[in-house]
């Protein structure tokens, strides 16, 4: 591999000679802009150059490197993959896809794929998309114009990608979010802040343990660990399980959130809540402490609040209401009492400062002029499937409803698509630019696409209609979403 900042890229193996011109417009240097959002996704291991596939390793003035996989029957389209987040000091390759499976069918069908590494980790809001976009700019330098440009990510790569599709789509044709934190940032760290707000109220009451306005990440990790040890003696009784069920409830965070849990039936309250438990401890030990904590040295000091917040309203709202009602009832507790007592605590509030900038970089305008689909799989805890509603929600607002379709997938886990199921996405959102419309958006249509791409691998995708985000924001309302 090349040196990190290397602007000199090189070739492991060269594609064959390309009759396509080599226009000046394909030469545009980066725009020099940024805006984004965030949460993981695993790297891709890389797939080793091949005699029919070019492999192009470089840098970026920014620091970020990139990586360029363009087989020699290139189909002219050219895939820009923004990968997830990566949290602060941990290593931080360039990717060009979500995984080795699905890479490898995609460069059989002749595809072009490229990706930036984004000059920073964690929270790397103001790197990523003119990463993204100099990594676009290298790849015309190179090869020339590609017929189509469609751009496609995971995770917090969903949101760099509805970014570049948002504020740069003369740079695109299209886009593909999958399992995208495609609420904006704003929204993230309001939901990521209800759940512990939640658990200290009621588990710890009057506990000194911090949720906002970690100095270091040594406070932050010190945080994750005292709540943790909060929870984890909660689970033990009948009460504890039933405080903990709704804390998960306000993050939304699904009964069946892993494909290695047993999925409960729709009364087993008790499995319900035992597959929740491990996702609310992941959250203390990742975004609720650690991640904001980053994200809040960025902004410049703390961007969520839930002052004015109704957290019966938002129970409400949840999609697992109805296990936590039950769970509670078991346990002998008054819920409306819980309820009562987290709307009678002290409050969190925010630095106007730092909403703002979070709101600038990280939130959306719902204005959508290429096509996009953004496709979730129903059992997301980390990300929930409920975040698409708060992209409807400004889509809608926004008068770009036509151009945007949403579909699910019935799995558990973050991002836990089969390479089938993405080039199902991927196929669908090329076929609405070739026609102009939008065919086979439905479950069945979907299922058969995914099959043909690969019939090796699972079709899941389903109906789905989520619950109502519970704090929606974004720049297509005036208000907050409560």
């Amino acid at each position: 591999m090349t040196t990190g900042t290397s602007p000199h890229p090189r070739t492991h193996s060269r594609p064959r000679p390309r009759t396509r011109p080599r226009t000046r417009a394909a030469r545009r240097a980066a725009c020099a802009a940024a805006l984004l959002l965030a949460v993981t996704a695993a790297p891709a291991p890389a797939v080793a150059a091949t005699p029919t596939t070019s492999r192009i390793e470089g840098g970026l003035p920014s620091g970020a490197t990139y990586l360029m996989d363009v087989p020699a029957d290139w189909n002219g389209t050219v895939l820009l993959f923004s990968h997830g987040y990566v949290p602060a000091g941990a290593a931080n390759p360039a990717q060009d896809a979500p995984d080795e499976a699905t890479k490898a069918l995609l460069l059989e069908r002749g595809y072009a794929l490229i990706g930036s590494s984004y000059a920073t980790t964690g929270w790397a809001v103001t790197d990523a998309v003119p990463d993204q976009l100099a990594t676009l700019s290298a790849f015309g330098d190179r090869f020339g114009a590609a017929r189509r440009t469609i751009a496609w990510g995971r995770s917090y790569g969903g949101l760099v990608t509805t970014a570049i599709a948002e504020r740069h789509a003369d740079r695109i044709d299209g886009s593909l979010s999958l399992c995208g934190l495609v609420h904006g940032g704003v929204a993230n760290w309001n939901n990521t802040l209800d759940p512990v707000f939640a658990l200290r109220t009621l588990l710890a009451p009057g506990s000194d343990i911090p949720l906002t306005g970690l100095p270091d990440q040594a406070a932050a990790a010190d945080a994750a660990k005292a709540l943790t040890a909060v929870v984890d003696s909660a689970q033990s009784t009948a009460a504890g399980r039933a405080r903990i069920a709704l804390a998960a409830a306000l993050h939304n965070i699904p009964v069946w959130n892993q494909p290695t849990q047993t999925r409960p039936a729709a009364t087993d309250w008790d499995t319900q809540q035992a597959n929740q438990y491990p996702a609310v401890k992941g959250l203390l030990n990742t975004a609720a402490f650690t991640w904001r904590q980053e994200a809040e040295s960025r902004a410049g000091g703390t961007m969520s609040w839930n002052t004015g917040v109704d957290y019966a309203a938002l129970l409400g709202r949840s999609s697992v209401r109805k296990e936590v009602t039950e769970l509670y009832k078991k346990a002998g507790l008054s819920l409306r009492g819980d309820l009562a007592a987290l709307n009678r605590a002290p409050r969190v509030g925010a630095d106007p400062a730092a909403v703002a900038w979070m709101s600038r970089t990280s939130s959306f305008t719902g204005r959508l002029t290429k096509p996009q689909l953004s496709v979730h799989t129903i059992g997301d805890a980390l990300v929930p499937v409920q975040t698409e509603s708060a992209l409807r929600r400004a889509v809608t607002a926004a008068g770009s409803a036509p151009l945007l379709r949403q579909a699910y997938v019935d799995n558990a886990g973050h991002c836990t698509f089969s390479p089938g199921e993405q080039l199902a996405a991927l196929h669908t959102l090329e076929d609405r630019l070739t026609t102009g419309g939008w065919h086979g958006t439905d479950p069945q249509a979907l299922n058969s696409r995914a099959a043909a791409a690969d019939p090796a691998s699972p079709a899941r995708y389903v109906t789905h209609r989520p619950a109502p985000y519970p704090r929606p924001y974004d720049l297509a309302h005036p208000a907050d979403g409560r």
